[in-house]
């Protein structure tokens, strides 16, 4: 898992010195699957670490029952504020630079900072097909294939879409899952959560209909605080794209606090969903959750995890938590479930369920933290993935 990634490389856009990087860790039948992500100071460390978390995202779910094979990690990353006016000429011409890998072998779509909407029209200005046109080839029924994956993208519940969705029930089926392992009951159980974006938005709001209470969000402008709860679906609904919330909506009793607030709130649950790095050294003693759930990628310092650990905090990892969003494109394209919500979900919440219990149990067995044990869970299919389809092929 540690091996030079299959390639690595960075470029920079001709007109605004931008720089943009690609890193494919591995391949699985010929292909590899990871989002892009947009955020200023995006690096090709960043990116590396990101593409070799995909290898075992996509190595943790798999079953051979399944239509769905798992495929490689890679990852792709702009160093560009996304709100900069000129970030979508950026994408643009980075995705035009990138167009045989996107062609060939690597199928993105939306990380940090995009979203599936706005990568798909640059896509199709670059002149792709779709940014996941490398795994048609694995198809039985590509037209099939490719509506079933149209008409689950179609779907909103409740004003958002599935395809945001999937990836907050799978955080938050991780953390119910943790939950009910520990014995601990909803009802009472506070959560703060970092980004009200795509993952942190759905997280929140599955959360919240579980029964526990919400007490702290924050988005670039602050955190909005509430120890009664807050009204998760009323600040949603109050968004803007980039995940920011319309403080009108605010009732009174809500309070706009620092915006590094939610990590010292007085929650059970911590949940990081916007960038990585956000949690070091320096501030995790500030934290009192004595479980964190990694709905971003990376957003905890590997030396902040050894303290933590020390300190009787149980981190659940982003390879494990945050993968149902990825595990769900996939099912939907293969064949493994249809474009109906209801089954969706219900696919999402089982997978997870059985997924963390599984490394759970590996990490109490083993004597080691969540995040070791996922890693093993994953080496070990991983095996298991190479020996029936071998490696770089």
């Amino acid at each position: 898992m540690t091996t030079a990634p299959f390639v690595s490389l960075t470029w920079t856009d001709p007109l605004t010195g931008q720089r943009g990087h690609l890193v494919v860790d591995r391949l699985v039948r010929g292909v590899c699957s990871g989002g892009l992500r947009m955020r200023p100071g995006c690096t090709l460390d960043e990116v590396t670490g990101l593409a070799r978390g995909m290898t075992m995202k996509e190595a943790l779910h798999y079953d051979p029952e399944s239509r769905y094979v798992p495929l490689g990690g890679a990852k792709g990353g702009i160093d560009c504020d996304p709100r900069d006016p000129e970030a979508y000429g950026v994408l643009v011409r980075y995705l035009r630079a990138v167009r045989p890998y996107v062609e060939h072998f690597w199928a993105t779509g939306e990380d940090l900072g995009l979203t599936q909407d706005l990568v798909d029209r640059a896509a199709r200005e670059a002149g792709l097909v779709s940014t996941i046109q490398a795994v048609y080839p694995l198809l039985d029924d590509e037209k099939t294939a490719r509506e079933r994956l149209a008409d689950a993208f179609r779907i909103e519940v409740d004003g958002i879409g599935l395809d945001e969705l999937v990836g907050g029930c799978g955080v938050a089926e991780s953390v119910l899952t943790a939950l009910d392992r520990a014995g601990t009951p909803y009802a009472g159980t506070r959560v703060a959560v970092q980004g009200l974006g795509t993952m942190g938005g759905a997280t929140a709001r599955f959360l919240s209909r579980a029964g526990l209470t919400i007490v702290a969000v924050a988005d670039i402008k602050g955190t909005v605080t509430n120890p009664a709860g807050l009204d998760i679906e009323a600040l949603l609904a109050a968004r803007d794209a980039h995940g920011t919330v319309d403080r009108s909506v605010l009732r009174p009793d809500d309070h706009e606090t620092p915006g590094d607030a939610w990590l010292a709130a007085d929650v059970d649950v911590l949940v990081p969903a916007a960038v990585s790095y956000a949690i070091d050294t320096a501030n995790q003693r500030h934290i009192t959750a004595r479980l964190i759930a990694e709905a971003a990628n990376m957003p905890v310092l590997p030396e902040a995890e050894e303290l933590l650990a020390a300190r009787g905090v149980t981190v659940l990892p982003d390879v494990m938590v945050n993968s149902g969003t990825n595990a769900w494109w996939w099912w939907t394209l293969f064949g493994d479930i249809g474009p109906a919500a209801e089954e969706a979900l219900t696919h999402v919440r089982r997978s997870m369920r059985t997924l963390v219990e599984l490394t759970l149990a590996r990490a109490e067995t083993d004597g080691t933290t969540p995040r070791a044990a996922a890693h093993t869970v994953a080496a070990d299919r991983l095996a298991l993935i190479e020996q029936r389809f071998g490696r770089h092929r």
